[in-house]
């Protein structure tokens, strides 16, 4: 399995060879949850969510073995995007009989000027930077650390009762939170210079 380290260029690098099992789980770790996510805020029901990721899957099986990463023809994240919502649209379109080709890219066209659907995506999308910068979080700090950031940081308990639960003092609160956040903040930059 490839690591959280990975970058960007090499995961699709290797998912282009269809046959590289290991990089096509670190895909699925990696873009699944913005990919559920994303289509469970579209009002697609728990069911279908399964069904849209694996069209998503199944377009890129076939696309990626010919697509070579060039920053300067566009980002893959709006590349992702577009099939994302092409496979939420033919869920939803597919409740209605008859399905037509032209019905469903008209809907996708009609979303690159929906700034609801954009605020969604861009939302997702940092949510997704942030997960993958926790994987890496959780290798590279302490349990009592991540719990000290998880109750003070970002449930916003006190840090009197933070260091209370966590039988530390309010100075290891405070500085766990500080190193935590700090490294989240390089991890999320690199991700994003990564992807270009």
């Amino acid at each position: 399995m490839i690591g959280p380290n990975t970058t960007h260029v090499t995961l699709l690098e290797r998912v282009a060879n269809a046959d590289d099992e290991a990089a096509w789980t670190e895909f699925c770790e990696r873009y699944g949850p913005l990919i559920r996510s994303f289509a469970r805020r579209r009002h697609v029901n728990a069911a279908e969510i399964d069904d849209i990721m694996q069209d998503v899957l199944m377009i890129l099986t076939k696309s990626m073995p010919k697509f070579e990463y060039d920053p300067a023809k566009g980002k893959f994240r709006s590349y992702l995007k577009t099939l994302v919502i092409r496979a939420v649209y033919r869920k939803t379109f597919q409740k209605k009989t008859p399905v037509l080709l032209e019905d469903i890219e008209a809907a996708v066209d009609s979303t690159r000027d929906d700034p609801e659907t954009e605020a969604i995506w861009e939302e997702e999308w940092r949510q997704h930077h942030v997960r993958q910068a926790m994987r890496i979080i959780a290798i590279e700090f302490n349990e009592q650390d991540q719990q000290a950031f998880e109750f003070y940081g970002v449930q916003g308990r006190s840090v009197q009762e933070t260091a209370d639960d966590l039988e530390i003092n309010v100075d290891q609160v405070y500085k766990a939170k500080s190193r935590i956040l700090k490294r989240l903040g390089e991890l999320i930059r690199l991700q994003v210079d990564d992807e270009g």
